[in-house]
């Protein structure tokens, strides 16, 4: 095998190697997009069974359970005062 032989080899290669690297990099750009998809999917079903579920119980009209909850401040008693 002379050096010609060989350069070739060598440029082959890399050119493989750059290949499926970029192949794999879209194959990866692909997957994340399906999985962000599906995620979304996922939760909009999820928050649909909530709204569903919250509809059946009759509390529609009610606060979500990670708002917040305000106090109600107490009427001052003339002891207070």
């Amino acid at each position: 095998m002379d050096g010609h032989d060989a350069d070739n080899t060598k440029q082959s290669t890399a050119d493989m190697t750059a290949f499926v690297q970029n192949l794999l990099q879209q194959m990866l750009q692909f997957l994340n997009c399906v999985l962000l998809d599906e995620m979304g999917n996922r939760i909009d079903e999820l928050e649909q069974s909530i709204n569903d579920l919250r509809a059946e119980m009759g509390q529609e009209g009610s606060p979500s359970p990670s708002a917040p909850l305000k106090t109600r401040e107490e009427p001052k008693s003339a002891e207070d005062s």
